[in-house]
């Protein structure tokens, strides 16, 4: 069987760590309707890595196919993308047969299924957006430093016998924050600690007064001032990494502001779905293509016409956790769509896949609004009502029968 034959001359580089094999496919000159393979060894530092582009241009490749391995691939694939057509394609697509797996083998098998089309190119963002991504995603991880902090304050807390989390759901907030900046300086009385509360705190003092007994000694003191000096650090680098993501999203403010019209996303959910997908929706050829990259349609599993369980595939795990937190935050509203969606579909297929299906409508509605360049449109809690009156009054008739009941509808005039 033949494969159809897109590129003629097409390479594949299976890279390393130390070196890489690039593999070259071409006709073969002594026979017809077969091929060629040149294969040759380069190493990964810069100055072999300067070899690789002129030695494909010189063999007049069409198209160069590699894949995601590690982070291997990135300065290969900077390197190279200047001076020819790449196609970074994702290992899973590529499994090849047990028992025949060799590196020589990878890069023409590579080669291969770049000339055939057998692969799809994953999506690799411009140089500035990349570095957006580096900064978001690194201040996601200090925000999550700076959150075990704080459990780690609970813990010495929990040591002293003090039960200030039962009561503050932010120990190192405002009121918190004085009360532990008291304790450090040597006050113990829990009234006097408790008094401290400030805000929608102060209802709370008689629960506090109680909380606040335990015994805190020097060394509890010491730890906790640590902690505390940890946090507004983790803060401090934050405040840092916020001001420069800013400063590369001046230019992107209407964009911003049009994502944070979705039910969940805020200003920092905003500069990460820009981070992410870049801004440009041209990389996706709809809605639902967006949704299957972030990795939150419905999985396939389907053999011998019998459709099995079919888990959602693994996507770009950062949109993703976006999208679960945006989605428990805009069901809580139940007078919206996303609320009675959500609690329709929970009803009969669970909450678990129900969130899912919200955060599918997310995704849908971030690329309408970057693609359109407007806001989020709320459809409305009566949306499902609007769209099937007749099933809607069918369904009360049919509740009202249910309890020995019946129910005449006559419209209102105006």
């Amino acid at each position: 069987m033949k494969d159809d034959i897109i590129h003629l001359r097409a390479a594949g580089v299976d890279l390393g760590k130390r070196f890489l094999l690039a593999c070259v496919r071409t006709p073969s000159l002594k026979r017809v309707g077969s091929w060629s393979l040149e294969t040759q060894r380069f190493g990964t530092t810069t100055a072999e890595i300067r070899r690789l582009p002129a030695w494909l241009v010189d063999r007049q490749v069409e198209v160069v196919v590699m894949e995601a391995t590690s982070d291997y691939w990135r300065g290969v694939y900077y390197r190279l993308q200047p001076h020819l057509n790449l196609m970074l394609v994702n290992p899973a697509h590529l499994k090849g047969i047990r028992g025949r797996k060799t590196d020589p083998n990878d890069a023409a098998f590579l080669a291969r299924a770049g000339a055939s089309g057998m692969v799809m190119a994953s999506f690799v963002p411009q140089r500035d957006i990349r570095g957006l991504r580096d900064l978001t995603r690194r201040r996601t991880e200090l925000v999550r430093a700076a959150g075990w902090e704080a459990q780690r304050l609970e813990k010495k807390l929990e040591d002293t016998g003090m039960k200030l989390s039962a009561v503050l759901s932010d120990i190192a907030g405002t009121s918190g924050r004085a009360i532990l900046e008291a304790l450090i300086a040597g006050e113990r009385d829990p009234r006097r600690l408790a008094d401290l509360a400030v805000g929608r705190a102060r209802n709370k003092i008689p629960a506090l007064v109680e909380a606040l007994d335990g015994e805190f000694t020097d060394h509890h003191a010491f730890m906790v001032r640590h902690c505390l000096d940890e946090i507004d650090r983790w803060k401090q680098v934050i405040t840092g990494f916020d001001a420069r993501i800013a400063r590369l999203l001046a230019d992107r403010e209407q964009d911003l502001a049009n994502l944070a019209t979705i039910p969940g996303i805020g200003r920092l959910g905003a500069e990460i779905i820009i981070a992410e997908t870049g801004g440009d929706m041209t990389q996706f050829a709809s809605a639902h293509r967006l949704a299957s990259w972030v990795g939150v349609c419905p999985g396939q599993n389907e053999s011998a016409g019998v459709s099995r369980s079919g888990r959602t595939r693994p996507g770009n795990s950062n949109l993703k956790r976006l999208l679960g937190i945006a989605a428990m935050v805009a069901i809580r509203n139940k007078n919206s769509y996303l609320g009675v969606f959500f609690r329709r579909l929970a009803a009969r297929r669970g909450g678990k896949r129900a969130l899912v299906a919200v955060m599918h409508k997310l995704a849908i509605a971030i690329w309408h609004v970057l693609h359109d360049k407007t806001h989020y449109r709320e459809l409305g809690a009566d949306h499902f009502t609007r769209r099937d009156s007749e099933r809607a009054m069918r369904r009360m008739l049919k509740e009202a029968n249910s309890l020995g009941l019946t129910i005449r509808f006559e419209p209102i005039t105006a």
